[in-house]
């Protein structure tokens, strides 16, 4: 599946907050037909499944991220379940293998809604100190090319990556998979526990396709204007 996002929805919501009344209060302020929103672990687990269908319903494409990480049947059956709560998007951890990733990636093509399938590659919060204290040789742009890398062969849509990473990947991997960038951090934010960050346009320029972005907006004193800032800021890269 080839995914091109047009200029109006790249960003991607990060709804970082623990309670569905913050969560919906933002989200009134927000269009589905110029943004996506991102539901994790702690949101998801709060509210769960009920919640996923609110967005749904109200038009907005869900990215459901769970970070499945287990034995290939387990995460397939978790990867079906997710699907069949018509989200755009799920994602899955490239370390868990190939085997893993397929048998994911099948049960996805299953499902009746097949959402989107990515990889996570490398958390963002990571550096190459962290990649050596668990064990791994080479550093972080070295080991999340190799886990795309993977991921595409095993017939994933994308990955996600830290906006640091994109290029590389992109050379290697072509335009047609699809990559989303966590750790943007526009020039007046703090970097909170993110490592690898880049402004929103300079990760555009660095060829990513989605930008997930949650505190930035989530914590603003206007979380509507804040939006509407970082969105001009993409649409200014995208035509400049």
């Amino acid at each position: 599946m080839i995914v091109r996002p047009d200029n109006l929805n790249r960003i991607i919501v990060a709804l970082d907050y623990p309670d569905e009344k913050q969560t919906l209060a933002l989200v009134k302020c927000l269009d589905p037909a110029k943004c996506r929103l991102k539901v994790g672990k702690e949101l998801f687990t709060r509210c769960g499944p009920a919640l996923i269908e609110k967005f749904v319903n109200a038009g907005f494409d869900v990215f459901l991220d769970l970070k499945f990480h287990d034995i290939p049947h387990t995460v397939a059956r978790a990867c079906l379940a997710a699907a069949e709560l018509g989200v755009w998007m799920i994602n899955i951890h490239a370390l868990g293998g190939r085997k893993m990733m397929e048998a994911a990636c099948e049960a996805v093509h299953k499902s009746v809604k097949s959402p989107l399938l990515i990889a996570v590659t490398v958390l963002t919060s990571m550096d190459d100190e962290d990649i050596k204290e668990i064990g791994l040789s080479g550093g972080v742009s070295a080991n999340a090319l190799h886990l795309a890398e993977l991921a595409h062969r095993s017939g994933l849509n994308g990955v996600v990556c830290s906006p640091h990473e994109t290029e590389v990947i992109r050379r290697s991997l072509g335009q047609d998979f699809m990559l989303v960038t966590p750790g943007i951090r526009p020039g007046s934010s703090q970097r909170n526990d993110q490592k690898r960050i880049l402004s929103p346009s300079e990760a555009i320029r660095h060829g990513a396709d989605f930008l997930v972005i949650g505190r930035p907006i989530t914590a603003s004193d206007d979380p509507g204007a804040s939006f509407l800032a970082l969105q001009s800021e993409v649409e200014s890269a995208l035509t400049a």
